[in-house]
């Protein structure tokens, strides 16, 4: 068979890409081209798409990206580079295990002088190419996740939490509004709101604004998804940005509420809620939660996010240090160890 790898973004046929990526049974929005054009605009990102080819027809996909949290020759200390999803190959292709060889040594070349370690995100199951991942010095990391059947208004109340149930009730009863941002003054007020909650909780990582308004203005076109703003007497106390994979899957990629500001109004329970509702309105199966931390570690948010009615698997995570060097210096200086386990 003729093999061939491509990882030039302008030889990349996008709509034959997003064709694989769709009929792929384990295709996530985080492998479409229009996630490429996110991380494309927004500051500090780097796309880094790759597909192999046997015969000129795509049979495997992965879409990284470079993230840095500086600009300049500081940012290379805080560089990583992340794939969510990855990688894809056709079912029906006898020689799977080659592809994806072929796959992660091209990523492993395009980035490993570029970013301080790999990370793979595994949204299925990627059991059977452990060795795979090991012959390139990545190693499995445990991490859990749930996901929540939206095809049943009555099967996901049914598995809600009584609790839980009651505050969204409540919560919407008491006059609280749901929808989309009218402006982009309203998305302004929605990452406020998440840069305040990832600095003084969180303490991860979140993207430029950029990030955000450029995702706003994707939504506007219908595509990628949606943000889905909590409000009370036209305030923003909340919300959610929730890439939408087709009739699949939409995800909970950032939430946030004013919880203490709120109480009695549980605009985080209601941004989670925003979702599964649009989930069941637009008739997409699942609700994935994107990560709820480490077995047998107690992770208050799991806790909180159970109340949904998910069911808990764990797809785990593959990771790769490029350069154990400077990995050791960067762990030093910028705590990048922690950035790894967390992120």
């Amino acid at each position: 068979m003729n093999y061939k790898v491509i990882s030039k973004y302008q030889n990349i046929k996008l709509t034959e890409w997003d064709n694989f990526v769709g009929l792929n049974p384990n295709g996530t929005v985080f492998q479409s081209s229009e996630m490429m054009e996110l991380f494309n605009k927004t500051h500090n990102y780097q796309p880094v798409p790759i597909c192999v080819l046997i015969d000129n027809k795509i049979v495997g996909v992965i879409l990284g990206v470079i993230i840095k949290e500086y600009s300049g020759p500081l940012g290379f200390f805080s560089s990583r580079t992340v794939v969510y999803g990855g990688p894809l190959t056709d079912p029906f292709i006898k020689d799977t295990e080659r592809v994806i060889d072929l796959l992660i040594n091209e990523l492993i070349s395009k980035v490993k002088n570029r970013s301080i370690f790999i990370q793979f995100r595994n949204f299925s199951d990627q059991s059977n190419f452990i060795p795979i991942f090991n012959k390139y010095g990545f190693n499995f990391m445990e991490r859990l996740n749930y996901l929540v059947d939206t095809t049943s208004e009555k099967l996901v109340k049914k598995r809600m939490s009584n609790s839980k149930l009651r505050q969204v009730r409540k919560g919407l009863e008491t006059g609280v509004e749901i929808r989309t941002p009218e402006n982009e003054k309203e998305v302004k007020s929605l990452y406020q709101i998440l840069s305040t909650l990832y600095k003084k909780k969180v303490k991860k990582p979140l993207p430029n604004y950029s990030f955000f308004k450029n995702f706003y203005e994707q939504s506007k076109k219908g595509k990628l998804g949606e943000i889905l703003l909590v409000l009370f007497e036209k305030k923003v106390i909340g919300g959610i940005v929730s890439p939408v994979f087709r009739d699949k899957t939409i995800y909970e990629w950032y939430v946030c509420g004013l919880d203490q500001e709120y109480k009695h109004l549980y605009p985080s329970v209601l941004a989670t809620w925003a979702a599964m509702d649009y989930a069941l309105k637009n008739n997409i199966q699942a609700f994935d939660f994107m990560g709820v931390g480490v077995p047998d570690k107690d992770y208050g948010v799991r806790e909180f996010k159970s109340k949904f009615g998910g069911e808990l698997v764990n797809y785990g995570r593959f990771g790769r240090i490029n350069n154990k060097f400077l990995y050791a210096i960067t762990e030093v200086g910028f705590n990048v160890l922690a950035l790894m386990k967390k992120i």
